[in-house]
């Protein structure tokens, strides 16, 4: 996948005053229509309670609410790491959303120490997800934590 279009145009959205909320639900339909291997992408954002799914892109999921350190969303954010898990059925802790997913990505939306949410994208198959496409949504998590640590600032 390539990222700069995507960069770019969070960014454009940014300059024109749009808040987090549009430029989330831009990264999802982005990054969902980058390649056919994405089946689902939501973001998923952290609160006091855990995370809380945002939007998303693909099969409907039971999961709208995770708490943190259950299944893979809930380890990455325990365990303050992005996770790319090739196989979902050798995970202990795995929340399933649809027996045909094979494999999950897990991005954490991040600024410094403080984590905002993640991107979440699963696939059905096994071993779908690349470093290269780790470093692209690793790019576009950053370009979302600007904009969330920024509206977090103007609202303290």
């Amino acid at each position: 996948m390539d990222s700069t279009t995507t960069i770019k145009d969070l960014q454009q959205m940014r300059d024109e005053g749009h808040l987090s909320d549009a430029l989330l639900r831009a990264a999802v339909r982005s990054i969902e229509g980058s390649d056919e291997r994405f089946d689902w992408v939501g973001v998923y954002l952290l609160g006091e309670e855990g995370l809380w799914l945002h939007n998303y892109v693909g099969e409907p999921t039971e999961h709208a609410k995770i708490p943190v350190g259950t299944g893979v969303c809930g380890r990455a954010v325990q365990e303050r790491t992005n996770l790319n898990i090739p196989d979902v059925s050798a995970e202990e802790n795995y929340l399933s959303c649809s027996p045909d997913v094979q494999s999950e990505l897990v991005i954490l939306i991040r600024a410094g120490e403080d984590i905002f949410g993640q991107i979440d994208i699963d696939s059905e198959e096994k071993a779908a997800f690349t470093e290269e496409d780790e470093v692209a949504l690793i790019g576009i998590a950053d370009k979302l934590a600007e904009q969330l640590a920024a509206e977090r600032r103007e609202g303290s």
